[in-house]
């Protein structure tokens, strides 16, 4: 009987700057026409003995037959994701069998060849990967793909530098300049040849930026039940940590526990924990997110079962890895989507799905993603073309063991506390982070009339750097300033004034901006989205819905604001400024001056319509930190 014929694989056909097009080709036209196209180079590097894996070329193949070449490399089916081809790849051709945080992204490059006399030309962009081992995979424990691979060996990074510059023919050619591998063997120099006296005075400087400065604030006005309830609070507030540590890297979590193990180990491993507490993130907040950690000081995780066994060696060890770069959209969206891709499939929902999917609450994943993480990546199998591998899971799902916790504290701290609006607010905010359905506890947060003051959800958007959909959790526990508060009541209930002299045509003023509660507190304790530099207000919150109808509240953190002053404009001041300036520097201008920038948050058109009547743009949303 003879065998079914094997359907061809597409590609997706790119543009010459790596965009899809939106068409695909089987693999044969693409390769015969030149197509731009999508393809994934897998490194393993040991890094004990600084050494690559590399793999034999089988004498099968149609391009570079017999060549030594990297770990494991594959093109991209259409449709399919960048990582998930990864890790399928490396499975398939080694059998080793890695989750996501072992691939770390390090660059991609354009490589552009012909082989045969120009009857297979190769346009392909190479997403490059590195996987980092403590120590050389034995080569036993690898299961080759004998129509793919012929044989494995470990050869230390320099010397394949070497016979890539000097076109050993044994080897598969790659440029070894800086636009091409030359930066793979540039940035393992940099990783593990670095001074660690310089690398400690450099993390040194930049915690000296920040001052340590302790907070008080008075507990005398809260009664007895608030108390009770202040403890289950700070307990809650703590969970939001747990939450915005997830959010921000899928591997962030694994670095801080590391971080925090080792940090009596070194001076340096001292400084590299003291400067993540601040930052929360392997990402320094004041050199505009340039990383100050790399994958080597990252997390080692034992994966016994990642290969075949071998007798004596207990298994693979890797480092879970990070990008140097700051992911634009944190761990909201797989790693490897791109804007249109998102943009596609969300389009192809009904309009209250679409609305869901680019909402606040929700993160994005990958069915295939989900199948790989329930047993092991296996091929998706995409020959046709596209079809949309993305979903949407709410918070109160991706983050249930957390949100759980914390609703039952928030509402045991409701139980207690004798302020009915906090009541209120504390059991609507818990069956929010259950429901996922925020209206009503934002509600109840604008109407909070208590001394002891909460704030604590999904707010901000800033993470998310590729949409500024997503909202990351935090929470802000403090005592109300009620003299402070009185103070700046004038400022919010004049904000229709504001509206009506603002600089712009009437036609876009409102008629009936509302009344901006504004409540000054000395803060007890802030947790989550919360890193870096602190902030010294907030205007929420972000529910257009709301904003639209009730406007916003303001939150001024005023001992905050007080150190800020103390610490940073004062010193600044005195080098700035002449002698006879510095009586008017004081500090309730710049407490004033921060209201006024927290009012305009709450002024001014939120969206316009465009020229063909059908599309509203936001402009901005209610909320914001200052």
């Amino acid at each position: 009987m003879a065998e079914p014929h094997k359907q061809e694989e597409h590609f997706d056909v790119l543009t010459k700057t790596g965009e899809k097009t939106g068409l695909s080709k089987s693999r044969g036209d693409v390769h015969r026409d030149g197509d731009y196209h999508r393809a994934v180079h897998v490194w393993i590097f040991a890094e004990s003995t600084q050494e690559l894996l590399l793999q034999l070329r089988a004498d099968c193949k149609d391009s570079w037959a017999g060549l030594w070449d990297i770990s494991s490399a594959g093109h991209i089916s259409a449709g399919d994701s960048s990582l998930e081809t990864a890790r399928r790849e490396l499975q398939e051709e080694l059998g080793v069998i890695l989750p996501k945080d072992a691939f770390e992204l390090i660059f991609i490059f354009l490589h552009e060849t012909s082989t045969n006399g120009g009857q297979f030309i190769n346009n392909e962009f190479e997403d490059v990967y590195l996987v980092t081992t403590l120590d050389p995979i034995p080569l036993e424990a690898f299961t080759l793909q004998e129509s793919e691979v012929s044989a494995v060996k470990y050869i230390h990074y320099l010397e394949y530098k070497n016979l890539l510059a000097n076109e050993d023919p044994e080897y598969v050619p790659y440029d070894v300049n800086a636009q091409q591998y030359g930066q793979l063997f540039d940035m393992i120099a940099r990783r593990y040849k670095v001074d660690n006296v310089a690398r400690s005075l450099t993390l040194q400087k930049q915690l000296q930026r920040y001052a340590s400065v302790s907070l008080n604030a008075e507990l005398t006005g809260l009664s007895d039940a608030d108390k009770g309830a202040l403890d289950l609070l700070i307990k809650a507030a703590a969970i939001m940590d747990e939450i915005f540590n997830l959010q921000v890297w899928y591997s962030n979590p694994y670095l801080r526990d590391w971080l925090e193990k080792h940090a009596a180990a070194s001076q340096l491993d001292k400084l590299k924990w003291a400067y993540y507490l601040i930052n929360k993130t392997p990402w320094s907040c004041l050199d505009e997110n340039e990383a100050y950690l790399t994958t080597a000081d990252s997390a080692i995780k034992l994966l016994p079962e990642a290969t075949r066994r071998v007798s004596g060696w207990k298994g693979l060890e890797y480092k879970a890895a990070f990008p140097s770069q700051k992911p634009p959209g944190a761990n909201f969206y797989p790693p490897d989507m791109d804007k249109m891709e998102f943009t596609q499939w969300k389009d192809s929902l009904p309009e209250d799905q679409q609305n869901i999917v680019a909402g606040f609450f929700s993160v994005i994943k990958r069915h295939s993603e989900s199948n790989s993480d329930s047993s092991s990546p296996g091929s998706t199998n995409h020959l046709e073309g596209p079809k949309y591998d993305l979903y949407n899971v709410p918070f109160s799902q991706e983050y249930n063991s957390f949100l759980s916790k914390a609703a039952e504290l928030l509402r045991k701290a409701g139980d207690r506390t004798s302020s009915p609006s906090l009541r209120r607010l504390l059991h609507s905010k818990a069956e929010a982070f259950l429901s996922n359905d925020y209206y009503e506890s934002d509600i109840a947060w604008m109407e909070l009339d208590s001394k002891l003051d909460v704030t604590i959800g999904p707010y901000e958007t800033y993470e998310d750097t590729l949409f500024g959909y997503k909202a990351t959790f935090e929470a802000f526990i403090g005592i109300r300033d009620d003299k402070g508060t009185a103070q700046v009541k004038f400022f919010g209930d004049n904000l229709q004034v504001l509206e009506q002299n603002l600089p712009m045509d009437n036609a876009y003023k409102s008629k009936d901006v509302s009344a901006a509660p504004i409540r000054v507190v000395q803060l007890l304790y802030n947790a989550g989205d919360v890193k870096g530099p602190q902030t010294v207000a907030f205007n929420l919150p972000n529910d257009e819905r709301i904003v639209k109808d009730r406007g916003t509240s303001m939150v001024m953190l005023k001992n905050v604001s007080e150190a800020k002053f103390k610490h940073i404009l004062q010193p600044i001041a005195d080098v700035c400024i002449t002698n006879e300036q510095r009586e008017f520097v004081d500090f309730d201008s710049f407490f004033t001056h921060t209201i006024c920038h927290e009012c305009c948050h709450g002024i001014g058109p939120h969206s316009i319509t465009l020229p063909n009547g059908t599309t509203r743009t936001p402009l901005s949303s209610g909320g914001g930190k200052s």
